[in-house]
């Protein structure tokens, strides 16, 4: 029997983003997600690549996107007294934008055309007969549909739902700070990326033009995870990393604002198990990827794309799971192990 209704576990870029992609395939859809709004992570910034934003021009968001994004341009390497390296285009388009800019823009889509996002809503368990699957969250309330997707990010409930031994995210022996200053006071040119291989760690910039301010990265070596650090702690170590090099990274840190986000880096080289006979992983559930390739959003986009694709040629839901996983592990898991190699030392 065909799939007509689906639940989506997460309302982050791959649920909503999926959400969209199956009411372009005439399927329903209804998006779940566990934080009480959107815009979580709302100090962190990303960047959507070429191959992610011609996901999103087939699903009509690329111009709701363009809206609260900048232009990616190119990106050049420095080393440690600030030597420049390289240079190279970003093959474009590709857009900069902060995470909580992207979960709203896709959110708000979603609302436009119709499609329910309830917040609140965290995924603790699910049962499926041959009918269908009943999906149960922490408050209490359940919903019944065809299937259920896991767009439930990196700590994903429903990867543990389709297989209890899943593996747990991998530490990357990484921690990530960013943080924004007002701006442009490095004189940098305007959207393309600054890397910097410094003495100690790894420091990223752009200038989006029109934005006023210089957001930067810094990533940090630690060999273990970090817990209960505040934004200002983020902000001594992030300095204490740079304060020897002949960059602006230092300086453009020491003047940043009070958004400070740190945290540390997680991927999953592989899950053995992307679906069974109801469900179905997308985006970081299944492939989560440190940032260094800069391809989270874009994977997690391409995913909705495959998945509804796949649903809507496909009756059987475990069918159209195979041809899905078929489709996109191999792409994914090399782009995880790429992103792990660009973050070793």
């Amino acid at each position: 029997m065909a799939v007509r209704k689906v639940i989506i576990a997460g309302g982050g870029v791959a649920g909503t983003a999926t959400a969209l992609a199956l009411q372009q395939a005439g399927i329903e859809a209804e998006v779940y997600e566990a934080h009480p709004s959107g815009g979580a992570d709302a100090g962190a910034f990303l960047t959507v690549m070429r191959n992610g934003m011609a996901a999103l021009a087939g699903l009509g968001a690329a111009e709701a996107v363009n809206a609260v994004s900048f232009p990616a341009r190119a990106v050049a390497l420095l080393d440690a007294q600030g030597q420049e390296l390289g240079r190279r285009p970003i093959e474009g388009p590709a857009r900069s934008l902060t995470r909580a800019a992207l979960y709203r823009a896709l959110q708000d889509l979603a609302a436009t055309r119709g499609i329910p996002v309830h917040h609140g809503k965290r995924v603790t368990a699910a049962s499926s007969d041959r009918d269908g699957i009943e999906v149960g969250f922490s408050d209490g309330s359940r919903v019944t549909g065809d299937v259920l997707v896991g767009a439930d990010g990196i700590h994903s409930r429903t990867r543990r739902l389709i297989d209890p031994d899943a593996p747990e995210p991998r530490y990357a022996g990484l921690h990530v700070v960013y943080g924004y200053t007002p701006g442009n006071p490095a004189g940098l040119d305007l959207d393309e990326y600054h890397m910097i291989r410094g003495s100690r760690a790894f420091f990223g910039v752009t200038v989006p033009g029109g934005d006023g301010r210089t957001w930067w990265f810094a990533r940090i070596p630690g060999e273990k995870p970090a817990a209960g650090i505040t934004a200002q702690q983020w902000r001594d170590l992030a300095l204490r990393m740079f304060r020897d090099d002949a960059t602006p990274a230092h300086a453009l840190i020491a003047a940043s604002g009070a958004e400070i986000v740190g945290g540390d880096s997680h991927d999953i080289p592989t899950t053995p198990h992307w679906h069974n006979a109801r469900m179905v992983l997308a985006g970081d559930a299944a492939h989560a990827a440190v940032p260094a390739a800069a391809q989270g959003a874009s994977m997690a986009i391409e995913d909705a794309v495959a998945l509804a694709a796949a649903l809507h040629d496909h009756n059987d839901p475990a069918a159209a799971f195979a041809a899905y996983e078929d489709r996109r592990r191999t792409e994914t898991e090399e782009t995880v192990a790429a992103s792990a190699r660009l973050s070793s030392p």
